[in-house]
């Protein structure tokens, strides 16, 4: 049955029944609105995003797309990014979503991506096919009446100040405030002209689109160091309100501006919570208020997902606060990137050449991609039966190499 299914790449033409696909599978509304199709037009790449046909029906949808994808130590590596991926629930354990993935997975590897990347919905799915969680998200909600700030705060304390722009501002100061920020934020990904279009209203996949308010932090200098996107609702009981500022997006290249902004937001006339929206587990935010169990975690859980496709680029992309060697049996059930590895390390540079010598720890390749951006502790892993100890003392060493003074983070969902 599952022959009679087949998978390829569609062509524009089959756009709508495609995202119909995708709607049914995500289980939105199926009809397709002229927006919603101009802006998937402005997706398609040919080749890129695969479909399952059973006759003329479309039945599963996988897009991918290119991607930057920043390291430990600000270098950055192109990636298979992994998006769109549905299976309609008539056609489910055919075997539709394996190859769909053997092929794009296959693809990647030809053109030199070094990983592939995506955020999985669902935790079991992705690691049949070398997928690894590589980095952590949390969320946490700010009670604004136990934050400890001053209610009297009208502007940042440094000389700098806090603007409210709009989306044609945004889109012309957030590319390259982005850019800088990213190369300083393993885990961090590339944001396409798209992007800023989709976040500003610019282009929209939703017609019932609601524009955010758009905030910008400038030093006392002028220069732009940071910038937030925040809605509110209009909740107001007995008399009193109790509005809450949902942020959408927040980052900034330095502390001040950070600071600066989680200030302003906790500022508001009439807001009582303010909602983080997707931060790195040692943010520190709570730390910007004088009392930080007034941010309490609200979730926390795996993010951003990374399968390697090739492990020498991969390992020698990082850098490595410590000197060290190892030597990596990296076991990969897809064929696309196992083998027996050295790795030659030091705050200098690192060296992955392929071996025949004696492993000191052996792993998987999802294995790998998790303790790749030094989120995750190969030591842990080791006691969980995930990593195999072949010289005793060795998941230890490999977890001082490999950790990172800082935990990697990926702001984005794609």
């Amino acid at each position: 049955m599952t022959d009679a299914v087949e998978v390829r790449p569609i062509t524009e033409p089959e756009l709508a029944d495609w995202h119909r696909a995708l709607s049914t599978g995500f289980l939105q509304t199926p009809t397709l609105s002229a927006d919603q199709l101009d802006a998937r037009r402005r997706q398609f790449v040919a080749g890129r995003l695969l479909g399952a046909f059973d006759g003329s029906r479309c039945v599963a949808t996988f897009r991918s797309f290119d991607q930057e994808l920043t390291v430990v130590g600000g270098a950055t590596v192109p990636a298979d990014a992994v998006s769109n991926v549905t299976v309609t629930p008539t056609h489910r354990r055919r075997g539709l979503l394996t190859r769909m993935m053997s092929q794009d997975l296959a693809a990647a590897k030809e053109r030199g991506d070094v990983v592939a990347t995506l955020i999985a919905a669902e935790y079991p799915i992705y690691g049949r096919y070398g997928f690894g969680p590589a980095t952590t998200l949390t969320e946490w909600t700010v009670e604004v009446s136990r934050a400890g700030l001053d209610k009297r705060w009208s502007r940042p304390e440094d000389g700098g100040r806090i603007d409210l722009v709009d989306g044609e501002d945004i889109r012309k100061l957030g590319p390259d405030l982005y850019e800088r920020f990213r190369r300083g934020t393993p885990g961090a990904v590339s944001r396409s002209d798209l992007w800023w279009q989709l976040r500003t209203g610019a282009v929209r996949f939703d017609e019932e689109w609601k524009e955010p308010y758009f905030a910008v932090y400038r030093s006392a200098a002028g220069e732009v160091e940071g910038m937030a996107s925040y809605e509110s609702d209009d909740n107001w009981q007995g008399k009193q309100p109790y509005d809450t500022a949902d942020v959408q997006w927040l980052f900034g290249t330095s502390p001040a501006a950070e600071r600066a902004l989680w200030h302003y937001l906790c500022s508001i006339d009439w807001i009582t919570r303010v909602k983080s929206g997707r931060r790195s587990p040692d943010d520190l935010l709570p730390h910007y208020l004088p009392d930080p169990r007034a941010a309490r975690i609200t979730t926390q859980a795996d993010w951003l997902w990374v399968r390697i496709l090739d492990v020498v680029r991969a390992l020698e992309a990082r850098t490595y606060d410590s000197a060290g060697s190892l030597v990596l049996d990296v076991v990969d059930r897809q064929g696309l990137a196992g083998g027996r590895f050295r790795l030659d390390a030091s705050p200098d540079g690192a060296s992955c050449t392929p071996t025949t010598d004696t492993p000191d720890i052996a792993l998987g390749i999802a294995e790998l991609a998790s303790v790749w951006l030094g989120d995750q502790s190969v030591a842990r892993l080791h006691t969980l039966g995930r990593v195999q100890e072949e010289r005793v003392g060795a998941a230890r060493e490999a977890d001082a190499l490999l950790r990172a003074s800082g935990r990697p983070w990926c702001p984005d969902i794609f």
